[in-house]
């Protein structure tokens, strides 16, 4: 579709007359003006648009016919969305797939097919019959124009006539309160991956009679997106997803693995959502892997078996824990994968040497081994220390190399102060949710995980309770909580999450939204702005370092880091305006 051209840099209101050659204003506007527009080029009406032509025939204008994007048919406009009246409430109540019948990719409805094929399997189907989609797939589809397939009744408006066009109120399955899964299962040959079955016989298994199974799930998946404030879109789209999951089943009945439901993307079909309701019917095998063993499992692919076998050991301890003598507490995956970061190239130069095992590494080649400095020799230090201390407790060697090695230091860095212009952008950011997460940084210094794990409850009285603390809210932070919270009253008012941020992912559900949410659009680190904020209130107190404790949470140590800038060249109150917190308007 052609762009609209752009509007005048006058009034703002009116496109500009012409693009080529290039003018900046209207008929209106133009200097010396107003002058009168001449007639379309097209059509001679007075109705002028821009370059020559009416606001009927210039392609980008908002009255130029086109074709509706769902049924194709011929005269709908830009003002909206090239979407007739029927095709504009079909697409918010049916998610995108592939039609059964014509093949395009488009919302589709309980049926399996696009609106066009179903509006001409009505128009062509006999009286008493179902519809016959195989007929409408052989002779092809009927065009016609946009909201005058159906004849109107006398006096009947636009809106009640779209009203009439929508389908009626969808069938429900009968309600199941109970039901027993397979307890076998059909083994296989070979398992051949989901996105590779053939489509066809897969929308015809889409099509035939729901299972006991599919009644259970369809009264969780109604209960469910009524407390949650699932939207009719969503809720066809898992009910969908699960017609799929059952299409592709082995043994019917069974409980379904959640790597099949993954898979769904790629036909399609919605996982998450899937997921909640899978897991709240209790027919969900959980076989998700970490992505800590898989990051594992691709740097230790070319080492030796024996050596992959003691690796393997020590990484079932370091995510699982150990129960058995010296028990052991499971650590975070974040923590084993930066211990496999740092191991990965001295493990595969041990293996490029000739050693089998890791009982036959020596003290002095594990000190030989490290690198020089750096953040890769810490974390090298303290991958090989843990991975011997577990292997010696476990008896997979003889003696643990690492024994009395001294781990290095990682050098401190300086804080330094962000631009102010780049701060003052952000905090009047036009997206409501950016703009409060910058202030809650830049005013009181919060971290990304503490801005995640807020909830609603956490803010009382212009208050803030974080971590037993309580903070007073700035004015400039009250202004746009209360924008933020308009925002997402209007945006998502039936959702249930109790987090302060919410986002489209996770409005539908109770879980908090990502670390870099939403920091994408801020364009800030949010670590670089608290040290930003922290930097301005050690500079503005002389040093006060109690005081940057108590009110930002800190650390003796953390405090200190921050209060060695003082004497720092570029730091000092000579350019005093890097380090000056912006104020809000």
């Amino acid at each position: 579709m052609t762009r609209p051209p752009s509007k005048c840099a006058v009034c703002q209101v009116n496109r500009v007359a012409w693009t080529k050659p290039r003018m900046d204003f209207c008929y209106a506007c133009v200097p010396g003006g107003p002058v009168t527009p001449p007639p379309c080029r097209g059509c001679g009406s007075a109705d002028y648009f821009s370059q020559g032509l009416c606001d009927v025939c210039h392609p980008g204008a908002p009255l130029h016919p086109g074709s509706c994007r769902g049924c194709l048919a011929w005269g709908v406009h830009r003002a909206n969305n090239w979407h007739c009246w029927s095709c504009r409430w079909w697409y918010t109540h049916y998610p995108e797939g592939e039609c059964m019948v014509c093949g395009r990719y488009t919302p589709i409805g309980d049926a399996g097919t696009c609106r066009l094929c179903l509006v001409e399997g009505r128009r062509t189907k006999e009286p008493g019959r179902a519809i016959d989609y195989d007929a409408v797939a052989r002779c092809g589809q009927q065009l016609y124009l946009a909201n005058l397939h159906v004849a109107y009744a006398r006096g009947e408006t636009r809106r009640a006539f779209a009203a009439r066009q929508r389908p009626g109120p969808e069938p429900q399955l009968p309600r199941r309160d109970h039901f027993t899964p397979t307890r076998w299962r059909q083994l296989l040959l070979f398992r051949m991956p989901p996105h590779s079955a053939d489509r066809t016989a897969l929308k015809r298994k889409i099509t035939v009679p729901d299972t006991d199974m599919l009644a259970y799930c369809d009264g969780i998946l109604r209960d469910h997106a009524t407390r949650h404030g699932w939207s009719k879109k969503l809720t066809n789209e898992v009910k969908r997803s699960l017609k799929l999951l059952q299409a592709l089943q082995d043994t019917p009945g069974a409980k379904i693995h959640a790597s099949d439901v993954l898979d769904l993307p790629r036909l399609g079909g919605t996982a998450l959502s899937t997921l909640e309701i899978l897991d709240a019917a209790d027919l969900l095998i959980d076989d998700r892997t970490l992505a800590v063993r898989h990051y594992f499992a691709k740097h230790t692919a070319d080492l030796p078996p024996k050596m992959t076998d003691q690796l393997q050991i020590w990484l079932d301890v370091m995510i699982d824990g150990s129960r058995q003598a010296p028990r052991r507490r499971a650590r975070h995956p974040q923590t084993a994968h930066l211990h496999i970061l740092g191991m990965a190239p001295i493990l595969r130069a041990w293996a490029a040497e000739g050693h089998q095992s890791l009982a036959e590494i020596t003290k002095g080649e594990v000190v030989a081994a490290l690198p020089e400095r750096g953040a890769h020799r810490n974390f090298a230090e303290h991958g090989l220390r843990s991975l011997f201390t577990v292997l010696k407790a476990r008896k997979q060697i003889f003696m643990n190399p690492t024994r009395g090695l001294r781990v290095t230091p990682v050098g401190a860095t300086i804080p330094m102060p962000l631009d102010t212009e780049a701060i003052r952008n952000a905090l009047n950011s036009p997206d409501p949710a950016c703009a409060f997460a910058v202030a809650l940084v830049a005013f009181h210094a919060l971290t990304s995980p503490q801005l995640a794990a807020l909830q609603l409850t956490d803010v009382r009285d212009g208050r803030l309770n974080v971590d037993g603390r309580v903070i007073p809210l700035a004015g400039p932070v009250r202004t746009r909580l209360r924008a933020y919270l308009d925002h997402r009253a209007r945006t998502w008012p039936d959702t249930v999450n109790p987090h302060l941020f919410i986002n489209r992912k996770t409005a539908p559900r109770t879980t908090p939204v990502s670390r870099n949410f939403p920091w994408v659009k801020a364009q800030l680190k949010p670590q670089a702005l608290r040290e930003d904020r922290i930097l301005q209130e050690i500079h503005a107190t002389g040093g006060d370092v109690r005081r940057i404790c108590d009110l930002f949470g800190l650390s003796i140590d953390a405090a200190l880091r921050y209060a060695s800038t003082l004497e720092h060249p570029e730091l000092t109150t000579a350019n005093p305006q890097k380090v000056t917190l912006p104020e809000a308007p």
